[in-house]
């Protein structure tokens, strides 16, 4: 089981007492534990059994605007002496810089919502053993699929943030992971798909044959492709590929790429950036969300943002160092965004198909194609070419590019979002999009 909450306070507790008794102005400290156990199967047969117990401090000093970082494994009480000691004579010798600094005191989280993410329950071995061969023997049934591989995992965490200011707070999360991944053939070709669960709860995992049915029937239908010529076609990005570009979207509105101007969304506040239609939510209080939290990496409070409004967008992602940079106040984005999404759009998925007589649908893309500096974006991508709103054949070994500035104003979402990542997208279709085929 992990640390309870009355040892980890105890050592972060130790920690600010003996930084400031050695002269440093200011300290924060992160102590953490986290227990995965982790079970693997190939082919229908038992791969690998692990466990992992991990345990960390990080300790950051301050004297006046010079900083510095420690961090160890190691939290015997001789250990975090030397460690200390170390943290705050290297602070000592750090060049100032005006923007160092804890987060303003009235910012820091007042109370520690409970948001359901922690599950007490304790999967045995034998029972992931169960799970595992259910979901390998469902996605083993077709006779196309010759290669299988899953896992699943388990991990419990605690944490406690302090700092000078008076803040100690944290709290347990939880875990429970299935994946499967496939491998399909027949005379013409060989392809590669899997699917995958994540929840707060064990009991909210996805059914195990439900799962390995998914994987191995999302591979066997790509099995065959054909080459398409290039054009500027509309592409219908499936779910799981939508997402990727509302990370990209959270990339360039972060407050270090704001500042140091290397987004092409600076200086964009209060401007249109993408259609009227388009609204995306940070929301960190979901319920068994994957990305809820009560405060950021610095204690900062969470609240939700509307970071575009009809299209409108109202906020950068700010964290305390950078936020001083801009004039601007921490919102509690230190570490990135919680429960990131695009609201429903207001067509289904049935007629966001039907929309067009020839598309694109997109279900994998190669590379990492995105320049947050000039807005470019260009990738590798498989998927399947549709035609009156029905899937005609798998496609591969094509390019979709476009830029940014463009793409955005040419989104339409379908009205099928589902909340399985701490990232999620509807379906969404872009217009105008170059493809590079054969």
């Amino acid at each position: 089981m992990v640390k309870d909450q009355e040892f980890l306070e105890k050592k972060a507790s130790y920690c600010i007492g003996l930084a400031k008794k050695l002269g440093a102005t200011e300290s924060s400290v992160i102590v953490n534990n986290s227990v995965s156990e982790t079970v693997n199967f190939r082919n229908k047969k038992l791969d690998e059994s692990n466990r992992s117990d991990d345990l960390g401090i990080s300790i950051t000093t301050y004297i006046g605007k010079k900083k510095s970082s420690i961090s160890s494994s190691n939290l015997l009480d001789d250990n975090l002496n030397i460690l200390i000691e170390k943290c705050v004579e290297t602070t000592k010798n750090t060049p100032e810089d005006e923007f160092n600094s804890l987060p303003d005191k009235d910012l820091l989280a007042k109370e520690v919502k409970d948001l359901n993410l922690y599950d007490d329950t304790y999967i045995e071995n034998e029972k992931k053993i169960d799970y595992l061969n259910k979901l390998e023997s469902a996605a083993s049934n077709d006779k196309k699929i010759i290669n299988t591989e899953s896992s699943f995992n388990q991990n419990k965490s605690n944490f406690i943030l302090a700092n000078t200011e008076g803040f100690c707070a944290g709290y347990k999360t939880s875990s429970f992971t299935a994946s499967s991944v496939t491998v399909a053939k027949d005379e013409k070709s060989m392809e590669r798909d899997y699917e995958y669960s994540s929840k707060c709860f064990f009991k909210d995992l996805e059914d195990a044959e439900e799962l390995g049915k998914k994987a191995a029937d999302q591979t066997t239908r790509k099995l065959s492709p054909k080459k398409i010529g290039s054009k500027k076609i509309a592409i219908i990005f499936d779910k799981r590929i939508a997402k990727g570009i509302l990370s990209t979207f959270a990339s360039t509105i972060s407050s270090s790429a704001i500042s140091r101007g290397t987004s092409f969304l600076k200086d964009k506040v209060n401007q249109k950036i993408f259609s009227d239609s388009i609204n995306v939510l940070d929301k960190p209080d979901i319920l068994k969300g994957l990305g809820s939290r009560n405060f950021d990496r610095e204690g900062v409070k969470t609240d939700t943002l509307k970071l575009v409004e009809q299209g409108v967008l109202k906020h950068y992602l700010i964290d305390t160092y950078n936020g001083k940079k801009l004039n601007l106040k921490s919102n509690g984005r230190y570490g990135g965004t919680s429960n990131l999404y695009f609201e429903n759009g207001n067509i289904s998925f049935k007629d966001l198909l039907n929309s067009k007589s020839k598309s694109l649908y997109i279900t994998e893309t190669i590379g990492h194609g995105s320049n947050i500096v000039t807005g470019d974006y260009s990738v590798g991508a498989t998927g399947f070419l549709v035609e009156k709103g029905e899937f005609k054949y798998p496609i591969n070994e094509i390019t979709i590019a476009g830029n940014f500035k463009e793409m955005f104003q040419h989104i339409t979402l379908a009205n099928d979002l589902e909340f399985k990542y701490a990232t999620n997208s509807p379906t969404m279709m872009i217009e105008g999009m170059v493809v590079a085929g054969k």
